[in-house]
């Protein structure tokens, strides 16, 4: 008899688990049998005994034998004849007692049907599972060139009849592209935009968070001087209260956004009515008090804007959506079109709000509701959608609100001409207390939360609080969530950066309990997952660009450019070890964004002052002495390394790179000389951080840390006015624009 580690060693490897990894430093992880235990738990599996486990690794031995038709398909629109395998339990010689119907619709309701007679069909494969005989056959659709399916959505079901039992199976297909979307005509041209934290915009007229409007002024500005493209921070929604709900990158639903971005006085419903510019005034003092403070009040700024917002709500009801004006009809499509996964959301916030005493409103996160209230289909969650009916439109009407603006801002950036217009960011995953947790519980991973090993961003190693999609689930559930994430992100944006596109190929698990050293990688199903991205990104026009800074595995890079995802390449990290020396720009790749940071890392001028690293020595994040030490050693060889680089590429001169008058600082020159550095490489696209445009020496994010940090909370400390009629920027689009971007 097998021993219990060896069974769990095996259903690991089927389960996608990781056994071993190397991380940055170069340390080599072995996976122990608790952290492999631990993650099969979290995949539902059963592993409690030595029975148990080799009746999972039966199961997984007998797929797809066992299933009649898997549950999703993704192949290439290049790949055609569409063509689907079932898998039938038949005795040899019966095969000609059956037959075969199927249809395939797609999402218009278009269907072609087709039938096959056992006598017809050709086997192409054959298993004996616990003695029964499987068979395996192909069903062709559309065999006759040149009628190949479109790219889109599908979905085919099949019945076998003549058999013992009938069978019924259905399955979703997506025919994809083999490519992302890329702009027409910009194969060759080289672009750059702005990218920005739009909550920290500091500007006269917003209420103490950037918004909308100042994302409008921003565009125009970014147009002016030949920018094709505005980047900003994820838009998801999140509670917005401190300590652990204000990060933009542990949101409570990736599907929907935060109400908290809304330029209020643009909203029809406020601008229209007299009432509302009353409710304004008695926050008056207020909102001017939260914009005088450096840091951002979230929980204060979202009661105010939601107050008023509610008697918006109120007069929207009554002047459109009752009469069903133009407006209420508008409205009321766009809840259609949307359907349950709106539906949901719209519950969960009606269920988890407590500003106004209701006995329904329950804690933010659905694990701790009472057991009737944790499954989204319950009778007592129906009964409270009846009961909270308005309460639930309500939030519907916020996400409708926020839809209208975005198109505007949308729209706005096409008229201006930019290339590319907003660049959204899509976080890796959402919280388990959320949303999106609730309504997918099948699923979604139980016991563990996702992260990363030790790396440049923190040498501990980082556990990032959400849990995991479950590989194996997403694809019985035909990658549905996966579908509705990509394409509601895509939507009113040009680019859309996946954040953490490592986590498409494999992605680190950490179960509860364990420090990220004892968590591992699991693997995911990487090709089916690249070519939805691919279909949504052509479907929507949307650019794709893919975060892969961390611990890289094999061929990742060159998968994602198989698919013209652009790499995101960051000056920090491109070095040529073992010297350490600064890529040269024309090593840089093509298909790739390049920037010098991100949120998570230091601004130039943080960067040059060693801001970070005096940061993480406050706050005890370095282990010891000696790797504080080392840290401040390899900066200033690094500075040193960056002004030799651009004195190379004859950016500065020898002078200038030697004078430590003027090195010894960040000043708007040598950084833009970084920019230039930059400029020069033959990536796509080049951003450049606003940040570093106004000079700021402190990151937005300090990884690894919860409250000792102000992470998320920074307002900008020029207003906007002032950044746009500055000289530099000026400087920096004619510099540009030498450098044929």
């Amino acid at each position: 008899m097998r021993s219990y580690d060896d069974l769990i060693n095996e259903l690991s490897v089927m389960c996608g688990i990781v056994s071993e990894y190397w991380d940055i430093p170069g340390n080599k992880h072995v996976a122990s049998i608790e952290t492999k235990r631990a993650i099969l738990r979290a995949m539902r599996l059963k592993v409690d005994s030595v029975w148990d486990i080799e009746r999972e690794i039966n199961e997984r031995k007998s797929w797809p034998w066992s299933k009649f038709i898997e549950p999703a398909m993704v192949i290439s629109v290049n790949n055609q004849p569409l063509t689907i395998p079932v898998y039938i339990p038949i005795n040899e010689g019966e095969e000609g007692e059956f037959s075969i119907s199927w249809y395939i619709e797609d999402e218009n309701g278009l269907r072609d049907d087709f039938t096959l007679s056992g006598k017809a069909m050709v086997i192409s494969a054959e298993q004996w599972i616990d003695g029964v005989r499987y068979i395996k056959t192909d069903l062709v659709c559309r065999p006759n060139p040149p009628s190949p399916y479109p790219i889109g959505h599908y979905s085919a079901s099949v019945t076998c009849k003549g058999l013992e039992t009938e069978l019924i199976g259905k399955t979703n297909i997506a025919i994809t592209p083999d490519t992302c979307y890329i702009p027409p005509g910009s194969e060759k041209e080289k672009g750059w935009g702005i990218s920005l934290n739009l909550y920290s915009i500091h500007s006269d007229r917003n209420w103490g968070v950037g918004d909308f409007a100042d994302l409008k002024e921003i565009v125009r500005w970014t147009a002016e001087l030949g920018g094709g493209f505005v980047g900003i921070n994820p838009l998801h929604s999140i509670p917005n209260r401190k300590p652990f709900g204000i990060s933009p990158y542990s949101p409570i639903s990736r599907l929907y956004k935060n109400f908290i971005y809304l330029d209020i006085e643009n909203v029809a419903e406020v601008a229209g009515h007299a009432g509302a510019s009353e409710i304004i005034e008695v926050f008056k003092k207020e909102l001017n008090d939260i914009k005088e403070r450096d840091l951002i009040n979230y929980e204060r700024i979202a009661f105010i804007k939601r107050t008023i917002l509610r008697h918006a709500f109120e007069y929207f009801l009554k002047d459109h959506y009752e009469q069903n004006s133009d407006r209420g009809k508008e409205f009321k499509k766009y809840i259609l079109e949307e359907g349950s996964s709106l539906e949901s959301f719209a519950t969960y916030m009606a269920l988890t709000h407590n500003t106004h005493p209701c006995s329904a409103y329950l804690p933010e996160k659905w694990q701790e509701w009472p057991a009737e209230y944790r499954t989204p289909s319950s009778n007592s969650v129906t009964k409270a959608k009846r009961l909270y009916g308005k309460e639930i439109l309500f939030y519907k009407y916020l996400q409708w609100l926020i839809e209208e603006q975005l198109k505007e801002i949308s729209e706005q950036a096409r008229s201006e001409g930019m290339s590319v217009g907003i660049y959204h960011d899509l976080a890796i995953g959402s919280n388990s207390g959320g949303s999106d947790a609730w309504m997918s519980q099948d699923v979604t991973a139980d016991g563990v939360t996702a992260g990363a090993p030790p790396d440049d961003f923190n040498i501990n190693g980082q556990n990032w609080g959400f849990p995991p999609l479950i590989p194996e689930k997403l694809k019985e559930t035909g990658y549905e969530l996966l579908i509705q994430t990509i394409r509601k992100n895509m939507k009113y944006c040009g680019a859309l950066r996946i954040d953490h596109a490592l986590g498409i190929f494999r992605l680190f698990w950490v179960p509860h309990g364990m420090s990220p050293s004892e968590g591992t990688y699991v693997e995911y199903p990487s090709e089916d997952i690249l070519r939805i991205v691919a279909l949504e990104s052509r479907r929507n026009k949307t650019m794709v660009i893919a975060e892969d800074l961390g611990t890289i595995g094999e061929n990742v890079r060159e998968e994602l450019a198989r698919f013209q995802m652009l790499s995101y390449r960051l000056l920090y990290f491109e070095r040529d070890y073992p010297a350490a020396s600064f890529t040269l720009p024309g090593m840089y790749p093509e298909v790739a964004l390049c920037a010098i940071t991100t949120h998570d890392l230091p601004t130039i001028y943080g960067y040059w002052a060693g801001r970070d690293i005096a940061v993480k020595r406050q706050l005890n994040i370095y282990p010891d002495e000696e790797s504080y030490q080392r840290d401040n050693g390899n900066r200033e060889r690094d500075k040193a390394l960056l002004l030799n680089a651009l004195r190379t590429h004859g950016i500065v001169s020898d002078d200038f790179s030697s004078d430590p008058e003027i090195t010894s600082a960040m000043t708007p020159e040598l950084c833009l000389a970084i920019y230039e550095y930059l400029a020069a490489a033959p990536c796509k696209l080049l951003s450049v951080s606003l940040d570093d445009i106004v000079g700021i020496l402190d990151q937005q994010n300090m990884p690894g840390v919860i409250d000792s940090y102000p992470s998320w909370r920074r307002r900008m400390p020029v207003p906007l006015k002032q950044i746009v009629s500055d000289k530099w920027p000026i400087a920096l689009s004619e510099m540009l624009k030498r450098n044929n971007r």
